[in-house]
């Protein structure tokens, strides 16, 4: 295997933790409006991901960070063409992680409820729109012969690429509700898993057709293999939160999301950005990669700082691991 076919391979690994962790912080923002009744309530969901959410996205910046040097031609391409769906998602990750840290820096309803509403809008926004720029870079653009994407942001906006943001934001939804389950007591642990239930089901069914439409247009027998684990662990995952098996149903839930964005790097490979216009004019993980002695060095980077990132992220989860409720939220001091 070419040192490029490895950075595609791990870039793969860093988006797929990157949705498997920031996913279920995204599931929970959104939650403080659908499941939370009070602000006690809501005070639980924040604190459930409170110490972790910032951890999460580094996921992002290193996935970020590996395309601009492994890829450079795929990161310049795929930022100028998704220029401003980006800069959405860029701003609302600002005002999220701004809305986290002021929410409580005074005591008046109206200023901690208008955080709270950003922080919901600003969750959902990126859970969606990350599924659209993804549906968008398995399926296609229009780059020209000069590895230039020359559509519009309307283009963009097409049925594939919609559906894909209606999965990742009702599969990131249920994400966090079974993490809350998992995270919470009491009430609103019920309610949870209740609500996690429902928001299950209408994932099984919008995944399953983007998926299928994934196979039907760019699948292989691995990509198959991988749709079939999707399918599978969601409604494992289903089948173990109705049992209040929180655990495993965190746990397949994840699985369903890994599996599901292998398949869509399965189908990519060997592209990285495929054309619609001419597929000569594909970016591929051949013609859009770095020099050879750049990939070596950052492989050596990568092999000494990951085990250490690995290490202090799961530190963290280790030692805010136990459940919370209102009885544990006392009352704010200003």
């Amino acid at each position: 295997m070419e040192l490029h076919d490895v950075w595609f391979v791990l870039i793969a690994v860093l988006w797929t933790g990157y949705f498997f962790l920031e996913g279920f912080d995204f599931g929970v923002g959104i939650l403080t409006k659908l499941l939370a009744r009070n602000r006690p309530e809501k005070r639980v969901l924040i604190n459930t991901i409170g110490p972790v959410w910032d951890g999460n996205e580094v996921w992002l910046l290193s996935a970020g960070g590996a395309t601009f040097a492994a890829f450079p031609d795929w990161y310049a391409t795929l930022f100028s063409g998704f220029y401003l769906p980006l800069l959405i998602i860029l701003v609302s990750l600002i005002v999220r992680g701004v809305a986290f840290e002021y929410r409580a820096k005074r005591p008046e309803e109206s200023w901690q409820r208008n955080w709270e509403t950003a922080i919901f809008w600003t969750s959902l926004i990126p859970a969606f729109l990350w599924g659209v720029a993804f549906g968008n870079i398995v399926q296609g653009v229009k780059i020209d012969k000069n590895f230039e994407y020359v559509g519009t942001v309307w283009d963009l906006l097409n049925p594939y690429a919609l559906l894909g943001g209606l999965v990742t934001l009702t599969l990131f939804t249920f994400h966090g509700a079974v993490f809350t389950a998992l995270k919470t007591v009491g009430d609103i642990r019920e309610r949870a898993r209740k609500l996690a239930t429902v928001v299950g089901l209408v994932t099984a069914v919008v995944a399953l057709i983007f998926l299928l439409w994934t196979q039907v247009d760019s699948g292989d027998g691995k990509s198959l293999v991988a749709l079939v684990v999707a399918v599978a662990a969601l409604v494992a995952a289903l089948v173990a939160n109705q049992a209040g098996r929180e655990g495993w149903s965190f746990a397949l839930s994840g699985i369903t999301i890994v599996a599901a964005v292998a398949m869509l790097f399965l189908s990519l490979f060997p592209n990285v950005m495929p054309s619609s216009l001419n597929g000569d004019w594909s970016l591929t993980v051949t013609n859009a990669s770095s020099s050879p002695y750049t990939l070596k060095i950052m492989t050596w980077c990568a092999a000494i700082a990951t085990p250490i990132v690995l290490l202090y992220q799961g530190w963290t989860y280790w030692v805010f691991r136990k459940r919370i409720g209102t009885q544990h939220i006392a009352d704010a001091v200003h």
